[in-house]
């Protein structure tokens, strides 16, 4: 994770489902075959009725005709994010389509346990309605670190609730962590302290 995460924001609702990130018809794709995973990101949010994709308009596709990677770096989401299935293709997906952090007001538990196992994506929590704030394509900057995001369109900056430990996991993953440094108890504690649906 990067200390400083840069870019336009794509901003959905509420209840944004594991299949509505990547569709299952596009779990057949190898997740370390080069240019199979391409296909991960070319079919991320493709599970997301056009209307509803892009707020606040809407009808704003997330993946370009005939691209794999977005032109957005961050989503922003309401309540429930990742609810659904458990498949860590949810958050391996966006990596893939180039989204480095989730901004939402809460989200399913197993998906945020598996954006942070892999370090796949920064799934940040916010208590404020920012689905109302921000618009599909403002250019916002995210301080990791100090959990703070500018919305460098509209010239307004937003405190974000800290990742507490988990920050250390997503800057190395959980392989860098020892036994005595990280448990499943540790990571209990660590995620009880934030709001989950689902």
């Amino acid at each position: 994770m990067k200390s400083i995460i840069k870019g336009k924001a794509f901003v959905l609702g509420n209840d944004i489902d594991t299949d509505q990130i990547i569709p299952a018809a596009h779990l057949v794709y190898k997740l370390d075959d080069l240019d199979e995973k391409k296909n991960y990101g070319r079919y991320a949010f493709s599970g997301v009725p056009i209307e509803q994709s892009g707020l606040p308009q809407g009808n704003i596709p997330f993946i370009k005709e005939g691209n794999w990677q977005s032109d957005y770096t961050i989503v922003i989401a309401g309540k429930n994010f990742g609810c659904g299935s458990s498949r860590e293709h949810a958050p391996f997906a966006l990596q893939v389509a180039g989204i480095e952090a989730v901004i939402a007001e809460s989200y399913a538990r197993i998906f945020y346990r598996n954006s942070i196992d892999g370090a796949f994506i920064a799934p940040f929590e916010t208590p404020q309605h920012l689905v109302k704030e921000i618009r599909t394509g403002d250019e916002v900057e995210l301080d990791t670190t100090a959990g703070v995001l500018e919305n460098l369109t509209q010239k307004k900056e937003y405190k974000l609730s800290s990742l507490g430990d988990v920050e250390h996991i997503l800057r190395g993953g959980v392989e860098g962590w020892s036994e005595q440094e990280f448990s499943f108890d540790a990571f209990v504690s660590i995620s009880s302290r934030l709001t989950y649906s689902g």
